[in-house]
């Protein structure tokens, strides 16, 4: 089990994450994650800075986002990460329909994945010069 740093014992370099994480997310608690990673403090900085920045709003929405970190999460089995994500696909919108549809296609995307790499089958010299 991992260790968490919880607020009232976080240092000044890792309460400073916590309250920019507070925040930019307008929230009034720190999760699990971050309390981990903050046994380590270069590590809280970098990750928080880069969540910060590829999950900012840009050509992707961030419910695209968050369905994408949904379809990695699922495909990592990563149960925390699929936890979080969804609820945060679910406040920006995420319906039921939506996490079915994302659900299937992450099925059909690893049986694929996985047929075409058992028959080690050859790209189309189309895919490669669109």
């Amino acid at each position: 089990m991992a260790k968490l740093i919880e607020e009232a014992a976080a240092s000044a370099e890792v309460a400073a994450v916590y309250a920019d994480i507070k925040a930019t997310r307008k929230v009034d608690w720190i999760n699990n994650f971050w309390k981990a990673i903050a046994t380590h403090p270069p590590t809280l900085r970098r990750l928080w800075a880069n969540v910060k920045e590829v999950m900012a709003p840009g050509t992707l929405d961030p419910l695209t986002k968050e369905l994408v970190y949904i379809a990695v999460s699922v495909t990592n089995n990563c149960p925390y990460c699929i936890a979080s994500h969804s609820a945060s696909a679910r406040a920006k919108g995420m319906t039921d329909e939506q996490w079915a549809e994302l659900i299937a296609v992450v099925g059909l995307a690893n049986e694929t994945n996985r047929i075409a790499n058992g028959y080690q089958i050859p790209v189309d010299e189309t895919f490669l010069n669109p």
